[in-house]
């Protein structure tokens, strides 16, 4: 009797080795307290890098780190941060193999990450791959991939209007539709929607003077943007302002979150003054709407959009939240940002403290697997950080310079403050740049002792400082003080 013939064994395929992250070098792309962050990032990694500066910033905190952690000859010196040329040359310069924006000047500038990527000398983009910032940095191209999944957005036009009939039946549907939700006072925003920063934008607070305004913008926004076309929205105005952070690696497969952030307290020109995470506290304070299932889904439409464009680093989903708990989503962030700190106390990854997310946008940027998933992510506790910035509250936070003489505070095993203030010298604020301080974040294990915890933290600031009319330091400590009950409120 014949044998059986044998059966070849299958060999699986030798796993793929992980990369060497450790052989890269990058190119610090900025200054201030965010330098100092990816410096300590890349030193924890075990990654060179290579920081700039300007002759304004000679005497920052950034400086010194930079050349304690990477030496003398890994220091240069740039006309300004805003120079592409300029800084593809140092990256050159100092063997970079990667650039690191930070967030501000080019951390959003799809057209600098392609240049970064398809360069004779190519290098590494730390943040999404450029495609994905030029996707959603769009505004209007990313609210039409929410409304295609099913994510709700601030209701109006998805597309520029240049049909005056058009607009006015849109305009008719949010003021209506605002009326039926109890709005005793609709706005309509009309906006040009080729501009940015604020121009072009009018409200319409009576429907029948919606035709003169949009004719005015649409006039104006050829004028200046060479396209008439003109957005209509709803316009929100009781709101808080929530925050999803997503993380993912090069293979945008499977994103993560490190859950939600209220940045509800703000300035005058809506610029934050202080975050907390998480976005809401409803074990602990009362809402008229379901708090829970108001993050879980905010959490999982913003997961939803990541999966869909394969979102490969660390980026913010944005929302608006109204009284009644309805949720809109307001654009993407594709950078890390500012409070990402905030988010990263409260975040426990297998279990372990310390999460550093700048630190994961780096190995994850640089090729390595994210390395865990979902399930491993747990969040404890609240935390609450503070902007401390040279202002004047009083007088519409305008911006003070001048000299900074002290800035102390004592240290505790829950706060940590960033900053590229020298605390064992005078510091001259340079006028080129905003006046920001520092960032002090605060943990604490419920709302209450994160806010006490913050009040103690605020009162044991010693800033001081004068001007070059010896006029003293205005500061938005006192902002932060009066505000810190309120937090995470609605």
């Amino acid at each position: 009797m014949n044998k059986p013939a044998d059966k070849k064994k299958k060999i699986a395929p030798a796993p793929t080795p992980a990369p060497d992250i450790k052989k890269h070098k990058i190119l610090v792309a900025n200054r201030g307290e965010i330098a100092m962050r990816i410096m300590n990032a890349a030193h924890k990694l075990g990654v060179g890098f290579a920081a700039i500066y300007t002759r304004e910033d000679e005497a920052s905190g950034h400086v010194e780190l930079a050349k304690k952690l990477g030496g003398e000859k890994n220091v240069f010196r740039v006309s300004s941060y805003h120079d592409a040329n300029e800084l593809m040359a140092t990256a050159d310069e100092a063997g970079c193999t990667a650039v690191h924006p930070g967030y501000g000047f080019f951390a959003e500038d799809f057209r600098f990450a392609r240049r970064v990527a398809k360069r004779d000398r190519p290098m590494i983009f730390i943040g999404p791959s450029w495609k994905i910032i030029r996707e959603l940095g769009d505004k209007i191209n990313t609210k039409r991939l929410a409304r295609g999944l099913g994510v709700p957005t601030v209701p109006g036009s998805d597309r520029p209007i240049y049909d005056e009939l058009e607009a006015e039946k849109i305009a008719k549907s949010l003021f209506d539709f605002q009326l039926g939700q109890g709005v005793k006072h609709p706005l309509v925003l009309v906006k040009a929607s080729a501009g940015g920063g604020g121009m072009g934008i009018e409200e319409v607070y009576d429907p029948d003077q919606f035709r003169s305004v949009y004719r005015r913008i649409r006039s104006y926004a050829l004028r200046q943007f060479k396209d008439e076309g003109v957005l209509i929205e709803q316009r929100i105005k009781d709101f808080n302002h929530l925050e999803v952070q997503i993380v993912s690696d090069r293979s945008g497969a499977n994103p993560v979150h490190f859950g939600t952030r209220n940045c509800s307290i703000q300035s005058t020109g809506r610029q934050k003054r202080i975050e907390v995470a998480p976005g809401f506290a409803p074990e602990s304070i009362s809402y008229s709407f379901n708090g829970p299932k108001l993050l879980t889904d905010i959490v999982d439409y913003s997961l939803a959009m990541a999966k869909k464009v394969r979102y490969d680093n660390v980026g913010t989903w944005e929302w608006i939240v109204t009284r009644k708990g309805e949720p809109f989503l307001m654009e993407v962030n594709t950078r890390i940002q500012v409070e990402n700190g905030v988010s990263a106390c409260i975040s426990r990854v297998g279990g372990k403290d310390g999460v550093d997310l700048i630190a994961e946008q780096i190995r994850t940027a640089l090729g390595e697997p994210l390395g865990y998933t979902q399930a491993e992510i747990a969040s404890e506790g609240v935390g609450i950080e503070y902007r401390l910035i040279a202002e004047d509250p009083e007088n519409n936070f305008t911006p003070w310079s001048g000299r900074i003489e002290r800035f102390s505070w004592e240290e505790r095993p829950w706060l940590n403050v960033l900053t590229h203030i020298p605390q064992d010298r005078a510091y001259e604020i340079p006028t080129e740049f905003d006046p920001n301080l520092a960032l002090a974040i605060i943990w604490g294990k419920d709302i209450f002792e994160a806010r006490q915890r913050g009040e103690e933290f605020l009162d044991s600031l010693r800033l001081e400082g004068v001007n070059s009319a010896g006029e003293p330091l205005k500061s938005n400590v006192g902002f932060l003080k009066a505000n810190t009950g309120r937090v995470l409120q609605f």
